[in-house]
This record gives C-alpha cells, sequence and structure tokens, in this order.
C-alpha cells in the first residue's frame, strides 16, 4: 500500500480510499477541489497501484495498513475519511476496528454483506471479466450502463490492470464477497448510494441501520455506482466541506 499527500500541512486531514480496479487518481478532480484547506492522504490500494507491481492481499491487510500509518503520521486521528465502494468496505474495517479516531467518514456504496458461498466463486470471475472488457470497450456496453461516466472508470481500469492484472480484481472481490461488518464505531458515518444502484446497496444501508442507528443514510437520484464522484466531484467537496465545519 501507498500513500499520496496532497494539500497543506497542519489542515485538517482528509484520508481517501479508492474502489477496486482504480487508483488514487480516480479522487484528482476532488483533490484539486478541496487542497487548498484539507492536508489529504490519498491511498493506493495493494493489487491496483500505479508504476509497481503489487498483490492485493486482504481487506483486513488493507485496514491495518491504514490503521498503522494514521497512527505513524497523524498521531492516530483523522478529521474526515471517505471511502469509495471497495474502498468503503475497507474504511467499513477500519471503524470497525476502532484504533484510531476518525471524526466524520463517508461510506460511499461499501459493500458490507458477504454472498452466498456458491455465488462468490462464479461472480468473482464475471467481475475479472467485467474488468477485461475493460480493453474492448463498445458501444454496447455503453448502452448497458446508460451513462458516460463509465468512460472514466475504465479509463482507471487500463492504468492500473497491467500492475495487479485480473489475480488482484479475484481476489479483492474474493475477500469483499466473503466478508460481513459485524460493528462499526464512530460519531459521525454517513451511507451514500445512487438511486441506479438500490438494489444492490439497500441491504447494506439496512445493515448499517441495525448495528449502527446513528448512521446517515443518503441516496442520491439518477446516480449509479460512483457517478457522484466522477460526474459531480464538487457537490462531494461541498458536502466534506459542511462535515467539517458541523462540529
Amino acid at each position: 500500500m501507498d500513500f499520496k499527500l496532497f494539500g497543506k500541512e497542519g489542515a485538517p486531514s482528509l484520508l481517501l480510499i479508492p474502489g477496486l480496479g482504480v487508483s488514487f487518481e480516480i479522487f484528482l478532480p476532488l483533490i484539486g477541489l478541496l487542497e487548498e484547506r484539507f492536508r489529504i492522504i490519498a491511498v493506493q490500494v495493494d493489487g491496483f497501484t500505479l508504476g509497481k507491481q503489487t498483490r492485493f492481499t486482504s481487506i483486513d491487510d488493507q485496514a491495518a495498513q491504514v490503521i498503522d500509518y494514521v497512527k505513524t503520521h497523524c498521531e492516530a486521528r483523522l478529521d474526515c475519511a471517505y471511502g469509495l465502494s471497495l474502498g468503503g468496505k475497507i474504511l467499513s474495517r477500519v471503524l470497525e476496528r476502532n484504533e484510531i479516531v476518525i471524526d466524520h467518514a463517508v461510506l460511499d456504496a461499501a459493500p458490507l454483506l458477504p454472498l452466498p458461498k456458491w455465488l462468490v466463486g462464479p461472480l468473482r470471475y464475471y467481475q475479472c471479466a467485467n474488468v477485461w472488457t475493460c480493453y474492448h470497450w463498445t458501444g454496447f456496453w455503453r448502452w448497458v450502463f446508460h451513462s458516460h461516466y463509465f468512460d472514466v472508470l475504465l479509463d482507471e481500469c487500463k492504468k492500473v490492470y497491467p500492475f495487479g492484472g485480473g489475480q488482484a480484481v479475484l481476489d479483492g472481490y474474493k475477500s469483499v464477497y466473503t466478508n460481513k461488518l459485524e460493528s462499526i464505531s464512530g460519531t459521525d458515518i454517513h451511507y451514500w448510494h445512487g438511486s441506479l444502484e438500490a438494489f444492490v446497496a439497500k441491504p447494506q444501508a439496512r445493515h448499517l441501520e441495525v448495528i449502527h442507528p446513528d448512521i446517515h443514510i443518503e441516496v442520491f437520484p439518477k446516480m449509479n455506482h460512483g457517478q457522484l464522484l466522477v460526474d459531480h466531484p464538487e457537490e462531494v467537496a461541498r458536502r466534506l466541506d459542511k462535515m467539517m465545519m458541523e462540529v
């Protein structure tokens, strides 16, 4: 795991963890909007790094590396953390372990529940095939997803795929699909998802309501997985700024 630093030293800290198959560069538009007001730590998840070969280990190992970094470099405390998809899953495990303080946390469409064991194998290979199609993006797939924003995600996949390959995708999805979030700690935790991914995201949100009744759940109309960040980074920036002001 690698950590990229942006912004001003001494400013409020913001940790950003990207999703499976994309690099920290998915956050660059957001970083550009926030770096004058935050000290930003952008994570490169193992298996999806740029410029060097790495292998995805497990959700728990990635969470442990984040915790160790924050303990060593941030006095075991973050003002804010935002995790997208797989990044949200990693962030949820950080919050579950409760070894560092995070004042505000956003889990954006994080998969928190396991799938039936019989489905894990087929689905991870299916998802690996999806990533492979990054190199064969056609009008058909554009029609399937009904959104231009997927081009950005696919471009990101193309950048990181050579350094982790299909094995990183397989290992990442296996760890995601076989782990259940049992508890979560934090004073201000938000769960975001788009209305177009509600079929998958709603069970995750309901689970969070059970284990953490104070969770803040927000659904964004006509948004798909990761689309708010990709299409509207200014809205994400506005919301993170607002969280920081609501102390």
